[in-house]
């Protein structure tokens, strides 16, 4: 196992800076996920940790070793890419065992080796097949044995899940996460997709135009983001702008530009300073009727109503904005647009964020 280390990272092409300034350290045997938009910086990042892509000026350094002049063959990394790569007409004993030939170790070993690793990934029979004969969870397996049988210091995984329909792909996260633990390697993971960062991943980053948004345990960044883009990226957060009006010991009371109040946590506020508020649609409560005044009460109308089996999304208009609430479907009660509902929450669950 082995840890990686990324210096205040730039590259640039032409006028845009696809990494800018960007230091990570990633720890032995986590896995850890890179998590943006398209254009964000994370697979350029992932490429240059590779060696795919030449860094303008930064370093990598691999268990504290700088690898920014080794090939990419010699820095002891395995990658697996979205498209799989595999090599159509060869056997999946052949495509896993191909890091192996190329290095030129005995056959005896290879075939020891190559059986252990398709073990590990549950692919035990499928020796002689071609890929077109696989699914596509199969045909990631393959891939992701290939990159683990040369026994890589470090596994680098470029949206490996993407091609694969919704419930493959909640079955194939299950299967790489127990992969990566019973292997123990440390695993750089690309990713668009929040859901499937947050059940991976030990820890993530947020990225976006080249630079690190924020960094953290999921937990931690989604119940906490640091500001508007990770609250907004990482899920799906309410957004209520205000101004303070009073600090009272541990808590601040705002007023907000659509009406009504919310209290939240006094830390980091100022009375008389403006305030960006985030809550969670989750963490929010619908209930029929005008609710009255109050401290994180607000009252509307149901705009819309889409029921996704465990849940129901409502859309609430408050005023000139439009609120979401996830409601899951443990009542009988439905709302329908056009009803009057009030909304209420906890103080914990409002958190300053910056623009």
């Amino acid at each position: 196992m082995s840890t990686v280390e990324v210096i205040a990272a730039v590259k640039r092409y032409a006028a845009l800076a696809a990494l800018d300034d960007v230091s990570l350290s990633f720890t032995d045997g986590e896995f850890f996920g890179l998590l943006g938009p398209s254009g964000s910086g994370k697979t350029t990042l992932l490429r240059s940790i590779a060696g795919f892509i030449e860094l303008d000026s930064g370093r990598v350094l691999l268990d504290d070793e700088d690898i920014g002049r080794t090939p990419v063959h010699r820095r002891d990394i395995g990658m697996v890419f979205q498209n799989y790569a595999l090599f159509p007409h060869m056997t999946v004993f052949d495509n896993v065992a191909f890091g192996l030939s190329v290095r030129k170790m005995d056959g005896a070993e290879i075939k020891r080796r190559v059986d252990e690793i398709l073990g590990l990934v549950r692919l035990t029979g499928l020796q002689d097949r071609k890929p077109k004969q696989l699914s596509g969870g199969q045909q990631q397996r393959v891939a992701l044995a290939r990159a683990l049988v040369t026994r890589p210091k470090v596994l680098l995984l470029d949206e490996p899940l993407g091609a694969l329909d919704k419930h493959l792909r909640e079955e194939m996260q299950v299967e790489l996460r127990r992969i990566q633990r019973e292997v123990g390697i440390t695993t750089i993971f690309v990713t668009h997709d929040q859901e499937e960062a947050m059940t991976l991943c030990d820890r993530i980053a947020i990225l976006n135009q080249g630079a690190i948004v924020q960094i953290g345990a999921p937990l931690e960044v989604y119940e906490h983001p640091l500001n508007r883009f990770a609250a907004g990226f990482l899920g799906v957060a309410n957004f209520l702008e205000g101004r303070v009006t009073a600090i009272a010991g541990s808590e601040a009371r705002i007023d907000l530009a659509l009406g009504g109040q919310v209290v939240a946590s006094a830390d980091g506020m100022q009375a008389g300073a403006p305030a960006l508020i985030a809550v969670r649609p989750e963490k929010i409560s619908v209930s029929a009727g005008d609710g009255g005044a109050g401290p994180n009460r607000l009252s509307g109308a149901v705009a819309s109503a889409v029921f996704s089996g465990s849940s129901t999304t409502y859309r609430v208009a408050v005023g000139e904005q439009t609120l979401a609430v996830f409601q899951q479907n443990s009542t009988p009660r439905r709302f329908q647009p056009g009803d009057r509902v009030t909304l209420h929450w906890s103080p914990e669950h409002n958190v300053l964020v910056a623009p």
